[in-house]
């Protein structure tokens, strides 16, 4: 395997885990959850004015109780996939407003169509591997956006889901969805099918909602990712070593409330920093700084030894080449330090707009990436001595055996999105761009791919639980899925 990229020194991540100690007792965090505050209470923190003061020894007593290893399943149970450790997997980000639309090329507001679409091309490309509820469609009622996008997912792809609710109540619904499809709550428990993100508020606050989400999260032990996600220079210091103490503080107290609530609760370490432009009043998340942190953060997590998570996604308003570029950076750099879940494939607008095109564009980037972490094989067959002294000086190796066995697991094979054709032949078929060849390639796959099914009576039961949420929130059925 190829060697990994560090941004941080042994010596620098106990300065980082130090002075995040420090931060948690003074000046602490904000906690607006009255259940929470009443668990860090009994666990003995000081508490004022509804700031909490942790101590180093909670601290790492929670930290010991977090899974190293969180296991996550396809919809129909038949893969396990291990999310700790150096495994990767990459998904679409999510809750974009926006989408660009595929016949037009126009961006505007997502619709459930869009994620629909979406969601079947995701899963025909095998190098993402996980789900995401992508975008929030703006043609469905709001009171129920957070849980119409998961059902959206779980009727159209068997791929593990990264999701998050919009309320308390869409949680606890969105949570009975998923046991509807696997068979109930102790099925669920089992086998988790999705990870919801819980995201604290910079800097160094607790709201109301997300702690609630996080604690019944831990109560069902349905898998969780903490994801702070500060301006750096506007809700966080501007300095990246100061970003990271203040969202591993962040980071940190999560873990603690939610291993107060229930000890063993699975939690994926996230960092999902943006930089605030000075110039334009903004926040970017294709700066490379904010990568550096992502990153780095990562590189703390896998400290502690926690599944880790991250973004990869582009400024950019257009699929173009500064679109490919920020996310392309993103991907390879995020790969290299080994995060687990890697979110961003399809993403523009600072994590606001998603587009098919662009999805199956970045598709190719992650499976290059995989193969460059697959790294140089060195061994008595690859080193290939003995075919080199058979073809001498002057030949040439395409009909040789070694040549035949090795091809297809040593040089990566692109689709074609990607042109490795001749000037010549590239011309005979229409000069086209990599954005033509990656609509043709979405054209190719709306046309043809069939998402595996629902069983009958997990579609069934999912249809009874979903008509049972819309009748109690007296909303009509959207009729799209």
């Amino acid at each position: 395997m190829t060697g990994r990229l560090r941004l941080l020194t042994r010596d620098e991540i106990e300065e980082i885990h130090s002075a995040t100690l420090w931060i948690l007792r003074d000046p602490g965090i904000a906690v607006e959850n009255q259940e929470a505050l009443r668990l860090l209470r009994e666990a003995g923190c000081e508490i004022e004015g509804g700031v909490v003061r942790i101590d180093e020894e909670l601290v790492e007593e929670c930290l010991e109780k977090a899974p190293r290893v969180i296991d996550i399943y396809t919809r129909d149970g038949e893969r396990h996939m291990p999310v700790g450790g150096d495994h990767i997997y990459f998904s679409p980000a999510s809750t974009a407003l926006y989408f660009i639309d595929h016949e037009t090329g126009e961006m505007r507001k997502a619709k459930a169509r869009d994620l629909v679409d979406l969601v079947r091309v995701a899963d025909a490309l095998d190098s993402i591997e996980m789900l995401s509820t992508a975008a929030v469609p703006s043609d469905v009622p709001q009171e129920i956006a957070d849980l119409y996008r998961l059902y959206i997912v779980l009727r159209n792809s068997v791929k593990p889901v990264i999701t998050g609710a919009f309320s308390k109540e869409g949680l606890l619904d969105m949570i009975r969805m998923l046991e509807a499809v696997v068979g109930g709550p102790e099925e669920l428990m089992r086998r988790p099918i999705a990870l919801f993100d819980c995201c604290p508020r910079s800097p160094l606050t607790w709201g109301d909602l997300s702690t609630q989400n996080l604690l019944d999260c831990a109560e069902r032990m349905v898998p969780v990712e903490i994801d702070p996600a500060p301006n750096i220079g506007a809700t966080s210091p501007v300095t990246l070593a100061g970003a990271l103490v203040q969202m591993n503080a962040e980071l940190l107290s999560g873990y603690v409330i939610s291993q107060l609530k229930r000890a063993g609760a699975p939690v994926v370490y996230g960092f999902v920093p943006f930089v605030f432009d000075m110039r334009y009043g903004i926040n970017r998340i294709g700066a490379v700084e904010a990568m550096m942190v992502a990153c780095a953060g990562a590189e703390l997590g896998k400290h502690y030894g926690l599944p880790t998570h991250t973004v990869a996604v582009s400024d950019s308003k257009a699929v173009d080449a500064q679109s490919l570029l920020e996310t392309t950076m993103g991907l390879t750099l995020m790969a290299l330090v080994r995060v687990n879940n890697i979110s961003g494939p399809g993403m523009l607008m600072f994590d606001n707009c998603q587009s098919l095109e662009k999805l199956v564009i970045d598709a190719e980037a992650c499976r290059m990436l995989l193969r460059l972490l697959r790294g140089v094989r060195v061994d008595e067959e690859a080193l290939a001595v003995d075919v080199i002294r058979k073809v001498g000086p002057g030949g040439h190796f395409l009909g040789e055996k070694h040549t035949r066995l090795h091809h297809l697991e040593e040089v990566w094979m692109p689709s074609e999105v990607l042109c490795r054709l001749s000037l010549d032949a590239w011309r005979k078929e229409g000069a086209k761009t990599v954005l033509e060849r990656a609509r043709e390639r979405v054209d190719e796959i709306l046309g043809v791919h069939q998402p595996k099914p629902l069983p009958k009576e997990a579609e069934e039961a999912l249809e009874e639980r979903m008509k049972a949420i819309l009748k109690r929130r007296g909303i009509p059925h959207p009729g799209v899925g």
